[in-house]
């Protein structure tokens, strides 16, 4: 009850100018998921989400990492979804997954990390095959995954096998998902190597920068969850119908690069600067948000 009310006051007690509380510290705060029927929220990187279910720190076939952050939470499709693909890694060779940051308890902006993660829709899994599932608490917090990418960006390193490439090809198989973030060297690897009668799945595997310790599984948004934004624009608009493995991808290992070492000239923004997902307040999230902080 003390609880709720201070919650209550939080999101509903007209602020002083500029001291509105920040989004990341109310949902950073919470501890469990709110008694609600399970609904994903807003947009991947501004939203929350409802009745979101924690997926348990051991399975059969997974653990979950990083236990202290209290981030293995999701919609109970990203659960069962992340369940499924841990017991097929088996049939690549893999023990089982080991599953980094997802959602927390409610969803929403973080107080550090990731900008997405946010409706309960996004998971990381980590690139290092585990050696066993009966690692302690402590060992969850210390242990570090590998990098599959060469420092320069450009290459894979011996880290990367072909059981990566399978059980990329499985994640992204799967009608769940809606897009599967990697380095893009890692992509550009399995451009080459992939058969070319069987090329599709590469639709949804999207490269990006700082994915080499990870594969970041973003599903699309559960049947009949109205409140859900759709990723936009679509993989298939971003690769033209294709599998991505063109100048779009190329450009991760060429021009980025160069522009990482010789930033161009900062043009004058047209407009306000726009908030990161750190800087949002209550204001900026959708109002069902506020249900999801005041339930029990």
């Amino acid at each position: 009850m003390i609880r709720t009310l201070l919650v209550c006051l939080a999101l509903f007690t007209p602020a002083v100018a500029g001291a509105a509380p920040l989004a990341k510290d109310l949902f950073g705060g919470e501890q469990r998921a709110s008694q609600q029927t399970s609904q994903a929220i807003g947009s991947y990187a501004k939203g929350c989400g409802a009745g979101l279910v924690q997926l348990p720190e051991t399975g059969p076939t997974w653990q979950a990492m990083r236990l202290s952050r209290n981030r293995n939470w999701g919609q109970p499709e990203l659960v069962q979804y992340l369940m499924d693909l841990s017991s097929a890694a088996r049939q690549v060779g893999w023990r089982g997954l080991y599953v980094g940051d997802m959602s927390q308890p409610r969803g929403g902006p973080m107080k550090t990390g990731h900008a997405s993660h946010q409706i309960g829709l996004d998971a990381d899994v980590w690139m290092l095959p585990p050696s066993r599932l009966n690692l302690s608490r402590s060992e969850r917090e210390s242990i570090s995954s590998i990098s599959i990418r060469t420092e320069d960006q450009r290459n894979i390193t011996s880290n990367w096998t072909r059981s990566h490439q399978a059980l990329l090809k499985m994640a992204a198989s799967d009608p769940r998902v809606d897009r599967i973030f990697v380095a893009a060297a890692a992509k550009i690897a399995m451009c080459k190597t992939a058969k070319a009668s069987d090329k599709t799945w590469l639709q949804k595997i999207r490269p990006i920068a700082g994915h080499n310790t990870h594969f970041h599984v973003r599903l699309k948004c559960p049947r009949g969850d109205s409140r859900c934004e759709t990723q936009k624009p679509s993989v298939s608009e971003l690769s033209k119908g294709g599998d991505g493995c063109d100048e779009t991808l190329t450009w991760w290992v060429t021009t980025y690069l160069e522009e990482l070492r010789n930033p161009p000239k900062p043009t004058k923004p047209k407009g306000p600067r726009k908030k990161t997902a750190r800087e949002y307040t209550m204001a900026d999230l959708p109002k069902a948000c506020r249900g999801v902080l005041a339930a029990n």
